[in-house]
């Protein structure tokens, strides 16, 4: 692929022309939800063109998601059986850490809501008092959704509301959207691209042409095109920010097996000695991965390591994947808009790739340019976008960088190395006064931070004095309250097998 070497200047400048054509260049996930969402969103007022370059594989490994999905689908009209369906997907409460603090311990990092909060403080800090005093159980005996995903257990309606996201089979998933697109106009062409072009004036992206000669011309660009990103990085040469100091892992293998049991309502995330392995329930198989770290695992002794760990038959031959964690300089650059691995790559340790898609086409949809590319439209994007990463980059490399293992090279790494003053701040703060807040950009509510930082092992110091105010008799009568609201909804729910079963 070869592109034009036109001048690449800066359009800071005045706006450009009107936006009426956009090209996607590349399918897949990334492709097929930005196709689908300006099709049913915006199709109206634009011409949208789907090239689908058949050079460039889907990594496709994406199966977990977190629970703002629910809310694009809706965005999108997307009937939640039939999508289920046709991707074979499962409910999802949340993700279990083992062996991430210590050798044979585990926690779960749920999606639901831990207790109730008051106006000065979090559930924690009452939760945190009532262990000073000699009671008060586990952290995760006020929590729904944590208990339920425990047990198995699994369901949601008006009478049961229950915060879950799903796993599914990404390129199902695909091509379910795929025909959602098609159906809402949007243009889809097979071929591989063979050169890009670019406004000599501008540095703008004009058209891309195919290997068998076709042009295909347009206003507005997005690369979906994967890590090679083919317009954002080998055109418009946006240049990456490389995080492995942050984040050593840099390789991944991937085999799906078949079903031993029912499917359990969450994610299983186990370290090992060099990095973790992934494990996914759907409908019909399994979905197996180890992430590790080619400085401390050879790519045999990750293959040993993972068909050692999984269950059931294997479907297919275990792949390797490569990647430098980090992120393109600009998400957004003239006009080509990156999305999916063409934008970067956080490891998928907190299920965050899909959304990272998910909000990159909100957030272009929200800024979208019909009258023509602002460089304060551009900056705005690039902002949020850069916010977002940021957050998520310190919320993944506190698992890390936050735990008592230090039982081999890579965990003694890990233990020594430099993080994110932005995370050291965080981290400091709940250990020392047990408060969490938030990032703009962060997608992970305080629930989060604090079920994770306490379940790697970080126990704040002192908890906030608004807890006080309560007597010892009335906090162990609200907190029993609480525990026994809890038991009883989850005591009520069926097993998410049998809920699945019903429901679809």
């Amino acid at each position: 692929m070869m592109s034009s070497d036109s001048d690449n200047s800066n359009t800071s400048g005045a706006k450009t022309s009107p936006v009426k054509r956009v090209v996607i260049a590349g399918g897949g996930t990334a492709g097929w939800m930005a196709a689908t969402a300006l099709s049913k969103l915006l199709g109206k007022s634009l011409s949208i063109t789907l090239v689908e370059s058949k050079d460039i594989g889907i990594v496709g490994v994406g199966e977990a998601t977190i629970p703002p999905i629910r809310t694009f689908h809706k965005l999108l009209g997307i009937d939640e059986k039939a999508f289920m369906r046709a991707t074979n997907a499962t409910f999802k409460l949340g993700i279990e850490f083992e062996n991430w603090r210590e050798q044979n311990h585990s926690y779960i990092h749920s999606f639901g809501v831990t207790g109730r909060e008051c106006w000065a403080g979090e559930f924690h800090h009452f939760w945190l008092r009532a262990k000073d005093l000699g009671f008060g159980g586990d952290f995760g005996d006020y929590c729904t959704e944590l208990k339920a995903a425990k047990e198995g257990k699994f369901a949601y309606g008006e009478r049961m509301p229950m915060n879950f996201a799903y796993h599914f089979d990404a390129v199902a998933y695909g091509r379910f959207l795929k025909e959602l697109a098609v159906e809402a106009g949007v243009t889809h062409i097979e071929g591989d691209i063979q050169h890009v072009s670019k406004c000599s004036h501008t540095g703008c992206i004009s058209s891309i042409k195919l290997s068998d000669g076709q042009e295909i011309a347009g206003d507005l660009f997005i690369d979906c095109t994967g890590f090679k990103g083919l317009l954002i990085e080998k055109t418009l040469h946006t240049g990456y920010e490389n995080w492995s100091h942050w984040l050593p892992c840099d390789s991944a293998l991937a085999v799906q097996t078949a079903s031993t049991g029912a499917p359990i309502p969450y994610t299983k995330s186990v370290a090992h000695t060099a990095g973790w392995r992934w494990k996914i329930p759907l409908q019909n198989r399994v979905g197996n991965g180890l992430v590790y770290c080619s400085n401390y695992m050879s790519d045999d002794e990750a293959k040993d390591t993972l068909l050692s760990a999984i269950e059931g038959e294997t479907l297919n031959e275990p792949r390797i994947i490569r990647f430098t964690p980090g992120k393109r300089r600009l998400g957004w650059n003239k006009n080509c808009v990156a999305l999916g691995l063409a934008s970067g790559f956080i490891e998928p340790l907190e299920s965050t790739s899909i959304h990272l898609i998910m909000t990159g086409i909100v957030r272009l949809m929200r800024l979208f340019p019909f009258d023509g590319i602002t460089q304060s439209t551009v900056d705005e994007y690039n902002n949020k976008y850069n916010s977002e990463m940021a957050a998520i980059l310190d919320f993944i490399v506190m698992h890390y960088k936050v735990t008592n293992r230090k039982d081999s090279p890579f965990w003694e790494h890990c233990n020594s190395m430099d993080i994110p003053p932005s995370l050291t701040h965080k981290i400091n703060l709940f250990k020392q006064t047990g408060r969490v807040f938030l990032d703009d950009g962060d997608i992970f509510r305080v629930d989060s931070w604090t079920q994770v930082m306490m379940g790697q092992g970080v126990v704040p110091e002192q908890y906030h004095r608004v807890a006080d105010e309560m007597s010892e008799t009335e906090l162990e009568r609200f907190l029993a309250g609480l525990k026994q609201q809890v038991d009883k909804q989850v005591s009520a729910l069926p097993y998410h097998q049998d809920f699945l079963k019903k429901y679809l």
